[in-house]
């Protein structure tokens, strides 16, 4: 079908044909593809999402380097102990919100692991600026404006980092993220330019960051499905895997992917003329009830005796990592989701506060509701319901300062739970039956290692 976004025609595609033939390289350019106000936040101008062909493939192999086993477990390895040092920090407090907490433990953790320096009193301002840039790319307004200033700074603060490195004031961890990047040479033998090379550095950052967004997710999908909770603290690494793929496609992180045409061609009985916008519906896919019976609910054991190919589970885009530009990011997200899901099943529990589904809000988020006592009280972070293809575009993840009301908060187990809108303690006689043994003594363990 097509629709018309920002006065320019548009060609939509769905479903597990179309996105086989988005990801025809030869049919279709990522070039230009993204509008400006995206490239001046969210993307950064020269980075690996604009290219084509064997500058992508050369460029998309820096990325690759990073995303082996045990380039991954260290970052699940760190992430473990930066939830650990957060539990710490939050026991003393009567509860969390979660997606704010998650942005800054996980802007700790990718730092760590990419071997950024990140000082102490560096953290808060710089989770700001790289929240910013996927939180307020697409909105309107002063908060567009803040994306660009943010953009502005993380740019100006990576090409420091980079420069010192190429001029050995610095030297970065082997085969860390800073030290792939910083020294990184194009097709042609050269350096990537300090500012192109910050763009790329910043694409190892954001997107981590920005799981928070799928962390919260899971602490909203763990607590309305208890059922599937309970599975998931009982049972192994099949359970927990499961788990986090039904988050990745219920939810929505990412709505579309944008190309342009190369060539023009007919497929189907419809031209696709030279230079239309493409858009591939990544959200509506993993809605598909042609690959997904019952689309609309939530079910971990879909995925028993079944594997989706890469044109089917497309949060993060469709097919190969390395040849085509689905994101390579992807193994850190699903690190990410297997660490914090090891820490909110096991560590926190609770009965579910009824959620209101009604959208109160500009951006259709629905308001917390903290009717009735809860151990986690929370409410649904983001939910759309079903919406026509040309409201695809603006689906995007939860704010922190317009959607407060929306944020997920935490009760620690042990420590307090809300009732009526109040904190109330609890004594180890006065727990609920579902808390878990020694919750009190531990309010958040640091999780398997």
């Amino acid at each position: 079908f097509e629709l018309r976004l920002g006065l320019r025609r548009t060609i939509c595609l769905t479903g597990k044909e179309g996105a086989e033939l988005f990801c025809d390289n030869e049919r279709f350019t990522r070039k230009g593809a993204a509008p400006e106000p995206l490239r001046a936040t969210l993307l950064g101008e020269g980075g690996v999402q604009g290219l084509d062909g064997a500058a992508h493939h050369h460029r998309k192999a820096m990325f690759m380097q990073l995303m082996g086993a045990d380039s991954v477990a260290r970052l699940g390895s760190i992430l473990r102990d930066k939830w650990g040092e957060a539990a710490a920090r939050w026991a003393s407090r009567g509860e969390i919100a979660l997606y704010p907490e998650m942005q800054e433990i996980l802007c700790r953790t990718v730092c760590a692991w990419a071997d950024v320096p990140l000082a102490a009193h560096e953290v808060q301002r710089r989770t700001r600026d790289l929240v910013s840039l996927f939180d307020d790319a697409g909105a309107k307004g002063l908060r567009h404006f803040r994306a660009r200033l943010a953009r502005h700074r993380v740019q100006a603060w990576l090409s420091d980092v980079i420069g010192d490195i190429r001029i050995g004031q610095r030297v970065a961890a082997p085969g860390s993220a800073l030290a792939i990047i910083s020294r990184h040479r194009d097709e042609d033998g050269s350096l990537l330019p300090l500012e192109v090379a910050a763009v790329e550095l910043c694409n190892v950052l954001r997107p981590t960051i920005a799981n928070a967004v799928f962390v919260t997710f899971a602490a909203h999908a763990l607590h309305t499905n208890p059922q599937e909770a309970a599975r998931v603290r009982k049972g192994g690494v099949t359970e927990a895997e499961h788990f986090l793929e039904e988050v990745r496609r219920f939810y929505p992180f990412f709505p579309a992917a944008m190309a342009r045409v190369k060539t023009s061609f007919d497929y189907a009985g419809r031209t696709f003329p030279h230079g239309t916008r493409v858009l591939l519906d990544l959200y509506g896919i993993d809605h598909d009830a042609r690959i997904w019976p019952e689309p609309e609910r939530f079910l971990p054991e879909r995925f028993v005796g079944f594997a989706p190919t890469a044109y089917q589970l497309v949060p993060q885009g469709a097919g190969e990592h390395a040849k085509n530009h689905r994101c390579p990011g992807e193994f850190l997200t699903r690190e990410v989701l297997r660490v914090s899901l090891e820490m909110l099943a096991h560590a926190f529990v609770g009965r579910s506060p009824p959620i209101k589904a009604s959208r109160s809000t500009s951006r259709g988020r629905p308001p917390c509701s903290r009717r009735g006592s809860a151990w986690i009280a929370c409410a649904s972070p983001c939910l759309p319901p079903r919406r026509s293809p040309a409201s695809l575009a603006s689906i995007s993840p939860p704010s922190t300062r317009q959607t407060r009301p929306s944020e997920l908060i935490l009760a620690m187990s042990g420590c307090c739970c809300v009732g009526g809108g109040k904190i109330k303690r609890f004594s180890e006689n006065d727990r609920p039956p579902s808390a878990l043994p020694g919750a009190a003594a531990s309010a958040f363990p640091a999780g398997p290692r």
